[in-house]
């Protein structure tokens, strides 16, 4: 089975940015357990809201009364048009998720996986991960 997954990365090499901070996506695709780099989708959306959640990354809670709670600020449509930006993906890869973030992705039948760690050990994991599910 053929997909593809969004990674939240700014250098390739390691997951770091989080769902909410991500300016951009690196796809891969996915072919019979072996990946491949494609494109870099970048989010082209609300700058001033990203850029709120890059200041106030894991503060938007305590400063705004949660996520979308402000006009436009790290919730909202922010996050809608990221899920729609990836919404071809299978699966995103980023170092956290917010609950709203993930609901929106479960509406899409987008799997979501936080992590810590390089791009290649999240990529073997999943693609592992798919390769045991698809066979049963």
């Amino acid at each position: 089975m053929d997909y593809r997954i969004a990674v939240a990365t700014s250098d390739g090499v390691n997951v770091n940015g989080t769902f909410g901070a991500a300016d951009s996506f690196l796809i891969y695709e996915v072919t019979d357990e072996k990946y491949s780099q494609g494109e870099r989708r970048i989010f082209s959306g609300n700058e001033e809201a990203l850029s709120d959640c890059r200041e106030n990354s894991g503060a938007c809670g305590e400063n705004h009364g949660g996520c979308g709670a402000h006009s436009g600020g790290c919730g909202g449509n922010v996050h809608s048009e990221k899920v729609e930006l990836i919404s071809d993906c299978r699966s995103v890869v980023c170092t956290k998720i917010g609950f709203h973030v993930q609901k929106l992705l479960e509406k899409k039948a987008i799997s979501a996986f936080d992590v810590d760690c390089s791009v290649k050990e999240a990529l073997d994991k999943i693609t592992s991960y798919y390769s045991r599910i698809d066979k049963n």
